[in-house]
Order: C-alpha cells, then sequence, then structure tokens
C-alpha cells in the first residue's frame, strides 16, 4: 500500500500525540513505559520510520542510462577471489603467470589481439580490509557482447581452463559484478608506481542512485587536487546499488592527508552530509598492486 504525504503526516501527528499523552498521564500514576517501548522497539525498517524518510522521486528512465558514459561502450567486470590462507604465495604466482602469457603473445592474447575485446585494469591483493583476498578489475571494450565473445573464447582456449581448474583448488570462495563507469569520472589509464590502492565500496539505498551521482558528479573536481581518483563505477549485475570508488596514493600517510585536504575545500562537507544518509553500507580495502598490474 503506498501512502500519501497527508495520511503519513496524519499518522506522524496521531503517533506523537499518544506520546504526548502518555507523558501526561503520568501523574495519575498510568504506565507509559509501554508506549515509549514500543515505539523504540521498531526495527529501521518499520513503518513508524517509513514517516519520516526521504521520498525518492519517481524516474522517467533507468540511471544506467543517466548516469553512464555514452561516448564509449566498455562494461566493466571486478572479481574477488578469497584465497586459501597457505595458497595465497602460490595463487599470485599463477596470476602472474596467467596474465603474463596473455600479454606476452604466447597464448592469443587477450590485451593486444582484437579477437579479445578485453584488457586487465588492474589487480591486487588486500593488505588491510578483507584478508588474504585478490582483486581483479576487467574491461570490456563493447559491452555485453564483448564480454560473451570473450568467455565463448576462453571456454575453448586449453591453456585458460588448465589455469582455471588450478585456480579452483586455491579458492575458499568468489564473486564478481558488472560495472558501468561514471560519465563523470575518469577512465582508469596505467599509471606508474608505486602506489597503493584504496577501493571504497558503498551499499546504496535502493532509488537513490541518481542522487548519488549528482552529488559526486560537483565531489570528483574537489577530490582531483592530487589526481588520486583512478575510476568510479556503479554495478548492473551482482550485488545491486553497489558505487566502487578506486582512489591511488603514494602510501597511507599520502592518503591521509590527502582526504584531510578535502575538508578544507568549499563544498566538501555538504556533499558529505547529504551523501551520507544515502549508504546502507560501505567498506574500505586497501590493496597492493600485483607485478603484472597495468595500474602500478
Amino acid at each position: 500500500m503506498i501512502l500519501t504525504a497527508a495520511f503519513r503526516g496524519k499518522m506522524a501527528t496521531r503517533v506523537l500525540q499518544r506520546v504526548g499523552k502518555g507523558l501526561k498521564q503520568t501523574k495519575s500514576g498510568l504506565q507509559v513505559t509501554v508506549v515509549v517501548r514500543s515505539l523504540s522497539a521498531f526495527r529501521e525498517d518499520s513503518w513508524f520510520k517509513s514517516l519520516f524518510v526521504r521520498k525518492v522521486d519517481p524516474r522517467k528512465d533507468a540511471h544506467s542510462h543517466l548516469l553512464a558514459k555514452k561516448e564509449d561502450n566498455n562494461l566493466y567486470k571486478i572479481q574477488f577471489h578469497n584465497v586459501k590462507p597457505e595458497c595465497l604465495d602460490i595463487f599470485c604466482s599463477y596470476t602472474q603467470l596467467y596474465v603474463f602469457i596473455f600479454s606476452e603473445g604466447v597464448l592469443p592474447s587477450i590485451h593486444a589481439d582484437p579477437e579479445y575485446p578485453c584488457e586487465l585494469v588492474g589487480t591486487w591483493n588486500t593488505w588491510y580490509g578483507e584478508q588474504d583476498q585478490a582483486v581483479h578489475l576487467w574491461r570490456y571494450r563493447g559491452g555485453y557482447p564483448a564480454l560473451t565473445e570473450v568467455m565463448n573464447k576462453l571456454r575453448q582456449n586449453k591453456e585458460f581452463m588448465n589455469y582455471r581448474n588450478e585456480r579452483g583448488k586455491m579458492l575458499l570462495s568468489r564473486r564478481n559484478q558488472l560495472l558501468l563507469e561514471f560519465s563523470f569520472w575518469n577512465e582508469p589509464v596505467p599509471r606508474p608506481g608505486p602506489n597503493i590502492y584504496e577501493l571504497r565500496s558503498y551499499q546504496l539505498r535502493p532509488g537513490t542512485m541518481i542522487e548519488w551521482g549528482n552529488y559526486w558528479a560537483r565531489a570528483i573536481e574537489i577530490r582531483q587536487q592530487n589526481q588520486e581518483s583512478v575510476g568510479g563505477f556503479f554495478s548492473q549485475i551482482g550485488s545491486l546499488y553497489t558505487v566502487h570508488h578506486l582512489w591511488a596514493y603514494k602510501d597511507l600517510q599520502s592518503r591521509e592527508d590527502t582526504r584531510n585536504a578535502a575538508w578544507q575545500r568549499d563544498g566538501w562537507d555538504q556533499i558529505v552530509y547529504y551523501t551520507v544518509p544515502l549508504i546502507q553500507h560501505m567498506e574500505s580495502r586497501i590493496m597492493i598492486p600485483m607485478k603484472t598490474s597495468p595500474l602500478k
């Protein structure tokens, strides 16, 4: 059932009147803690909270059409591989060998050969955050058809299938997401190192992606001062309403200084103030690039 604004306002007034009435009756010895406790016991997603939450404006178009880049047709895949702790070194060696083989032409190169319209953007090990985890970011130039083409060809590649079978023995779990990049964010390009990378992931409240994009279209101008921004993405398949911001810093102290400096610039405090309520959950990973990563 959809509540109108007037009805929701009346319901909120009645609830507050009940609380006020209960407080006035304390002198006569009536028990009012039942009302107060019942109000405090409502869950966050209860109807009581829904009376006061911000209303999401209706949209006439998908947020992917409004926020994604129009000039190119790039699709990104991010992979999270949770590795058995005792296999982490071997896993990294296998992954680097796999990337090296493909990039050096021993096998058909997925980086240079037009038959594989796909390229590795970056590959990392987590340093702080979820431990014993590898993160890989791939770009498919041509969107979903390019992804399908690459996957079909890799299934016919015996060397890749052997690598995949060996990799599976070292993993505890794995997951991935298909992403689009924000139109206002620069495309990730190879950069020299050494750097550390921070992947900040936000689970947004459903229906708030447009609002997030509007604020961050302004915020990214503030956060470009030290060229720390690498890429900004939002999910299409996998965990939905997920945003990933990828940043590069020289070290942890540089990260701290850069983030603190943002607070001295006009507008940053307002952007944080208005975007925090859009978030359901957030996490940060500090990552170290593997030797074969284009993002050093």
